[in-house]
């Protein structure tokens, strides 16, 4: 056996070995992804494209890049899954709408009193009550994160250097903007997406009902939304 031959074959027998170690891996983000998604999207679809990423993560990860191929892969495999997501075009057209309209109320509000908006504030804002602004808080809980747990900023082209950069910037004003949120809204976050707790165990640590968790969780995901705009708005045609 020649020695390319022989290097292509352990390259072979590592990549099966790092699919079967991390396969746990897919299930856990499959699951934890599917948690806030409309009822009709089965987890089962969204663990076969993450096993399809998985795959093409072990055939591609560079150890000497200095990620953990847990930490590659999990990459590889939320993007996977967010990509099918809008692909198919899951989030109905009302409920894109509403989320438009509560990061835009957050966004006027916020700019006029220079301080985070109280959800009382950008109910009467909008023009409703607290309640009903609750109400379509819960609407669009199943939007939430796409545009930015999808990371389309922070995709970039790795052979792009301009794109690398603008991906860096993203991902270091996202992190600052998350810093700045209201103590209940960062911890929020911070249990959901760094510790992975579920929003009843969430409820659990802030002494909370779920939904409660759940209207927490969407508003800080406007408030982001309205405060990335510069990123996240389509660069103007030129002339």
């Amino acid at each position: 056996m020649s020695k390319t031959a022989s290097y292509a074959e352990n390259a072979e027998r590592d990549a099966d070995q790092l699919v079967q170690q991390h396969l746990v891996l897919v299930k856990r983000i499959a699951h934890h992804i599917s948690a806030r998604l409309p009822a009709n999207i089965e987890v089962d679809d969204l663990v076969q494209v993450g096993l399809i990423a998985l795959l093409d993560a072990a055939g591609n990860y560079n150890a000497g890049l200095g990620a953990s191929f847990e930490t590659y892969a999990s990459i590889r495999i939320r993007g996977a899954i967010i990509d099918e997501l809008r692909r198919n075009d899951w989030v109905p057209r009302t409920v894109q709408v509403k989320v438009r309209q509560v990061a835009q109320a957050i966004h006027e509000v916020e700019s006029q009193l220079q301080r985070p908006a109280k959800d009382t504030e950008i109910a009467e804002h909008l023009g409703v009550d607290l309640e009903t602004y609750h109400d379509i808080l819960r609407d669009t809980a199943a939007c939430r994160l796409v545009d930015l747990d999808g990371e389309d900023v922070g995709d970039a082209n790795d052979n792009d250097p301009h794109e690398a950069l603008e991906g860096a910037g993203f991902k270091q004003d996202l992190a600052g903007k998350i810093a700045q949120l209201p103590e209940r809204e960062k911890l929020v976050m911070a249990l959901y997406y760094d510790e992975e707790l579920n929003l009843k165990e969430i409820g659990k640590v802030l002494g909370v009902s779920e939904s409660r968790v759940s209207q927490i969780h969407s508003q800080a995901v406007a408030r982001l939304r309205a405060q990335l705009e510069p990123w996240t708005k389509p660069e103007p045609d030129g002339p």
